[in-house]
């Protein structure tokens, strides 16, 4: 029998292409089974649509017509799913998957091969110091209770950013200093070496740093901010790092307090 016209799912009547049709069972076949019977598709696609009954339509929107085409498309299901087991035998999953968009994750993502690399966070000591006004003040009387200060508020920070905090102070002007690099709670604190400056210091760190992890630099040294954006850091003003400390200590004062009243 001829086919010139096939039933659409909206009950439409549209020219019958046998082309389109095998096309579309054998993407079913590669997707699903196996790929490669490109003529076997096309010989469902002829037994397929043999099979409807060539009939005149009913008018198009009616119930008569949605009834219409709806039995057209389960029976033409049923037809060609009775035509693929006969070929490639029971079918264990839905062959017209294939049709359907399906989400997946990727094959080639691993989560267990990524993880997140820390911050670095460099911390111009002395700079600091003299920018922040109650450090400043402090540092009147006593320059190591100001240094003292400092580093506990950068414990406290740390602590809410997990970043990893080097704090380094000047000791240059220290006639024989050798340098130290000392652990404080969780931080880091540097003195640097006897004609080394906090500056001097500070670059070479980056540089190197800055290659592999993210890298922010406090200071307001206008010199050292354009070096260190050379060396692929990103620099924040010591005035803007005390707003973002204080911003922290809010955080960090509302957490307690929600922990009181639970």
């Amino acid at each position: 029998m001829s086919i010139e016209k096939l039933k659409k799912r909206d009950g439409r009547l549209v020219d019958f292409d046998e082309t389109k049709i095998a096309a579309a069972i054998n993407k079913a076949f590669e997707a699903t089974y196996k790929p490669g019977y490109e003529e076997v598709a096309r010989e469902l696609a002829r037994e397929g649509y043999a099979a409807q009954e060539e009939a005149a339509a009913p008018p198009p929107g009616s119930w008569e017509s949605r009834a219409a085409a709806y039995r057209s498309t389960v029976a033409q299901d049923k037809e060609l799913i009775a035509i693929f087991e006969r070929t490639y035998g029971p079918i264990k999953r839905d062959p017209l998957a294939a049709f359907r968009p399906v989400k997946s994750s990727r094959p080639d993502f691993d989560a267990g091969q990524w993880s997140v690399l820390p911050e670095y966070l460099l911390v111009d000591g002395y700079n600091i110091i003299f920018a922040w006004e109650d450090l400043n003040a402090l540092a009147k009387d006593s320059l190591a209770a100001a240094r003292q200060k400092l580093m506990d508020i950068l414990c406290n920070y740390q602590g809410f950013k997990k970043c990893v905090l080097i704090l380094v102070f000047d000791a240059y002007r220290v006639p024989g200093s050798p340098g130290t690099v000392e652990k404080y709670h969780n931080i880091h604190v540097v003195y640097t070496r006897e004609a080394e400056t906090a500056d001097m210091y500070i670059e070479k760190t980056t540089h190197e740093i800055a290659k592999k992890y993210s890298t922010r630099v406090v200071t307001s040294d206008t010199t050292e901010q354009l070096i260190i954006l050379g060396a692929g850091a990103m620099r924040i003003s010591s005035q803007a790092f005390e707003e973002e400390v204080r911003a922290v200590e809010a955080e960090i004062r509302r957490y307690l307090a929600a922990q009181d009243k639970s």
